[in-house]
């Protein structure tokens, strides 16, 4: 390795006032057109042209002491820059142009960093707290405290979940950004840079987002794990004094540290061992890397900077290579992305043109997109896979689970460094029923089925109205003022909750509950969180919830009892029967979550798909509506469902959400399975019978909840009511797959329907129309059913008995007299006819009794017989003076009747009692059953 020399040119004043040295920053802009640099010596923040490092710098002079931080936006709009004044300020990038004080301390700022998108900007420094500052409206987000010492670096991970801190004492702290919790705090793992300020102890992530590097104890680096910030690795070479900077290549392959010893080292992060160092005059105090090309600049402890050209071997892998649509990352590791969809780029100028080496770093100009890429496809256009883009993404998955050393693919690593770094985020939380806020007007804090919540914000404070859509299933509810800024509610016939999001450490997160009625003055409760915010609520028979931010679910008693255990769905056994994943339209976002009338989990998307969660096949999500098969023109804002029905607003495009004046009208939308289109032109009817059949499985799971002790009477009914319909409908499939020359789909429909009339009527039907052998295996199927069930009818009543399976078929055979057709002309079987399929498939609970009805009418007429004969054998020995009062008169009583039926006269009055108690199962059958 050799060691070479730079020159630098001065940008800023040598030493500050007390002589000491000072501390200077130096950034690159998005596209490497202007290097910003700036000195915690001099108030003068300097912008300098790349492309003419002779010409002489734009400056901004707005500070009245040193600038002792430096932080540009992702997308190089937006300068920000923190000073010994106590002041943050940004300005517009490149122009210059100041904007606004956004913050102020009342110690000096030592660090600042953005967020991926720019929108939240961490300012710390020798005061207590990092402050996150909204950059959109100027407001403090939150003040995250924790750190013993003066903060001297700030990181936000390129996935936007985490923010890590570092401070002069060498502890570093993963702060959880939703929440604003510490997550780790790893104390005097960093060197202690003690009151230098001209020493600033840093950190950084990897591009990917799945490291931290942090300068360590023994001149080294230490490499840290995202989630668990487990030590992952070291590195360790040529420096022989503590780090005070390092900094990733945008592509993450490389790390540049400088130290105390005034050199400045790059390592190559996957051999872990040092390939290039740099020997300078001063302590390189801040370097970072050039988004486009391989240079780096640095700038000393003096306010000399220079570009260090060439850093990495041309038999390497350039430090930008393999860095997705050239969207590179700044000197704090964030990600970088476009503004807005389809923006075009500068593209004036040719980078070949610039100084760069002839080794193939210079990239070509961006043009125009169309569309935003992942990195997946850009690292399959540059390895010829077009036609095969999905599978890196199935791979990614696998790599995604391995250990961060283990190394991947040889010929792939620049593929796999970011495969492994996709992680799947967490759509915002957002209150089902309520709109975004509009300036001066009117909004819906809650719209349910049973009415709405508006409010409007007037003179300070808001004006909130609660309206029923029917008037007499609610009483009238005087209208409230709301001084504390709610934005969700809900609604039901009890009461009201609302909340309120965190506004900072004086306007916590309120959650309040107004009961409509109690017997008890003063019944309104309302709850404070302290550090953390309420982001949904919901209301149901006497239990209040909400869910806040810190991923608590909080269940309160309508009296503001705070509840010591939680019910999920299940409130009456305290289960939590369903959990999973929920499915999706690629590309869009959940916008409506709830139950059916019914009781049924469903939930609603932006590409107007809605899905309802059934228990069949083991639990599955089926689309039951499409707003793409509607009007083209409307967008639905969902409000509830049915079991038939979709009630929603419609809403004329581009209005995603109804305004509250005039008064929104609900509109029923009717269910449509996404079915292929039936070669009968029966869609409706094939609808018709899915809808049917999905809605027996919800109530036969709602008559299992009988062991509880509920009543499932009404249940019953309407399942009979259901089967019927759904019988009729399959009566009508049948007949248009006899029309339609369908007859083995005809047998398979068949085989569902539940009621033995309906079984009868579809033998009559194709009678009519002269399909014999139709009619044939309709017959058998029957007969088949019958037999099986007149089998379990029996093992049920006698289930002691030693009945074979020939007596009972002895029994039942003289039923096939009924049957027109004879058996014997019918051909070999074709259709398998196992009694799983012939019994009734969706709810056999009714289907057992009525469909034995065959069978054990002909067991009654000979329990009668028996009764009779057994009242003979009485009255004689009556006659004859024989009382039957002991066992042993029993037993020859007992024994007569043996003599008289095969069956015992106890077992037969079983039967009897069991006819006069069983409950009619069949509506249609009810005045067969005795």
């Amino acid at each position: 390795m050799k060691v070479r020399s730079l020159k630098l040119r001065e940008a800023h004043k040598a030493t500050s006032s007390n002589g000491r040295p000072s501390f200077c920053s130096v950034l690159w802009d998005q596209q490497a057109y202007h290097v910003v640099t700036a000195s915690s010596a001099d108030p003068t923040i300097a912008i300098h042209d790349s492309l003419l490092p002779s010409s002489p710098p734009k400056l901004l002079q707005n500070h009245r002491d040193g600038v002792t931080a430096l932080a540009l936006s992702p997308n190089s709009t937006c300068l920000a820059s923190g000073s010994e004044d106590h002041s943050v300020k940004l300005y517009k990038f490149p122009g210059g142009e100041f904007q606004t004080n956004i913050t102020r301390f009342t110690l000096p700022i030592r660090a600042l960093a953005f967020n991926k998108s720019g929108t939240l900007l961490a300012a710390a420094g020798d005061d207590e707290g990092i402050k996150l500052i909204n950059t959109i409206d100027g407001s403090i987000s939150r003040v995250l405290k924790g750190h013993k010492g003066s903060v001297t670096g700030l990181a936000f991970d390129p996935h936007s979940e985490y923010l890590a801190s570092i401070d002069s004492t060498g502890t570093v702290i993963y702060w959880e950004l939703q929440s604003g919790t510490t997550l780790h705090t790893l104390k005097g793992i960093a060197p202690n840079s003690g009151f230098d300020r001209s020493i600033m102890n840093v950190l950084s992530w990897s591009p990917d987002g799945n490291k931290l590097a942090v300068p360590g104890l023994r001149n080294d680096v230490v490499v840290y794990d995202r989630d668990t910030a487990e030590k992952l690795f070291s590195l360790r070479g040529d420096h022989t004094q503590p780090i005070c900077f390092l900094a990733w290549s945008p592509n993450g392959k490389y790390i540049a540290t400088s130290g105390l010893d005034m050199q400045v080292l790059i390592w190559d992060v996957n051999q872990k061992q040092d390939i290039d160092r740099h020997k300078f005059d001063e302590r390189i105090c801040c370097l970072a890397w050039k988004p486009i090309g391989n240079a780096l600049a640095v700038i000393d402890c003096t306010g000399k900077y220079g570009v260090w050209e060439s850093v990495t071997p041309s038999s390497m892998k350039s430090p930008t290579e393999d860095v997705p649509n050239q969207k590179l990352n700044n000197s704090n590791g964030l990600l970088l992305f476009d503004e807005e969809e389809g923006e075009e780029l500068s593209t004036s100028g040719s980078l070949s043109d610039l100084g760069e080496d002839s080794h193939g770093e210079s990239e070509p100009p961006s043009r125009k997109r169309l569309h935003k890429h992942s990195a997946y496809d850009n690292d399959l256009e540059e390895d010829g896979f077009d036609d095969l883009s999905l599978l890196p993404k199935v791979e990614s998955h696998k790599k995604a689970r391995r250990k961060h050393g283990e190394s991947a693919d040889n010929g792939k690593e620049g593929v796999s460094s970011k495969l492994t770094s996709v992680r799947p985020k967490m759509q915002v939380a957002f209150q089902p029923g309520a709109t975004p806020l509009q300036p001066g007007k009117r909004r819906f804090l809650c719209y349910n089925m049973l009415g709405a919540i508006t409010t409007i914000e007037h003179d300070g404070f808001s004006h909130i109205e609660i309206d029923f859509h029917d008037t007499s299933r609610g009483p009238r509810v005087p209208s409230m003022n709301d001084h504390f800024g709610f934005t969700m509610a809900s609604l039901n016939e009890n009461g009201s909750v609302f909340a309120n999001p965190s506004k900072g450490e004086k306007n916590m997160s309120t959650l309040m509950y107004r009961p409509f009625r109690s017997w008890a003055n003063n019944s309104e409760w309302s709850m404070r969180l302290e550090g953390e915010e309420v982001k949904v609520v919901a209301l149901g028979t006497a239990w209040v919830a909400a869910i806040t931010s810190l991923n608590f679910l909080r269940i309160f008693t309508d009296g503001g009892l705070q509840m010591l255990e939680y019910r999920v769905l299940n409130i009456t056994n305290g289960s939590q029967p369903l959990r999973g994943r929920l499915p999706l339209t690629p590309g869009s976002h959940l916008t409506w979550f709830g139950f059916s009338e019914e009781g049924q989990l469903s939930s609603y998307d932006s590409k107007g798909v809605l899905r309802v969660f059934t228990s069949q096949y083991g639990g599955s999500w089926l689309p039951l509506f499409s707003a793409s098969k509607e009007k083209s023109d409307e967008n639905y804002w969902v409000v509830g469902l049915n079991a038939s029905k979709l009630f929603c607003i419609v809403c004329k495009r581009p209005d995603l959400y109804p305004q509250v004046i005039p008064k929104p009208v609900l509109t029923p939308l009717n269910f449509s399975f996404p079915l292929a289109s039936s070669d009968l032109g029966a869609d409706a009817l094939e609808n018709e019978f899915m809808l049917n059949n999905m809605h027996l499985v919800q109530v036969q799971k709602q008559i299992e909840v009988a062991g509880a002790g509920l009543d499932t009477t009404s249940l019953d009914d309407e399942a009979f009511n259901t089967e019927a319909a759904q019988d009729r409908c399959i009566l009508k499939l049948i007949a248009s797959c006899c029309n339609g020359d369908k007859l083995v789909r005809a047998t398979e429909l068949v085989k569902l329907l539940s009621l033995e009339k309906s079984v009868r009527g579809a033998i009559k039907l194709v009678t009519v129309l002269k399909l014999p052998n139709l009619a044939e295996r309709f017959n058998n199927i029957l007969e088949e059913r019958l037999l099986n069930e007149s089998k379990r009818a029996l093992e049920t009543t006698f289930p002691n008995s030693n009945c074979n399976a020939s007596s009972i078929t002895n029994d039942i055979a003289p039923s096939k007299t009924i049957f027109s057709t004879e058996q014997s002309k019918l051909p070999g079987n074709d259709i398998p006819l196992s009694s799983s399929k012939l019994s009734a498939p969706i709810f056999t609970k009714k289907a057992k009794t009525q469909e034995a009805k065959v069978g054990i009418e002909k067991t009654e007429e000979k329990q009668a017989a028996m009764a009779s004969d057994l009242g003979k054998v009485k009255t004689t020995d009556g006659k004859n003076g024989a009382k039957v009062n002991n066992a042993g008169d029993m037993k020859k009583v007992g024994e007569t009747s043996q003599a008289q039926s095969p069956a015992p006269s106890n077992d037969q009055e079983k039967v009897k009692k069991a006819e006069v108690t069983r409950r009619a199962s069949n509506p249609f059958m009810k005045k067969l059953i005795k």
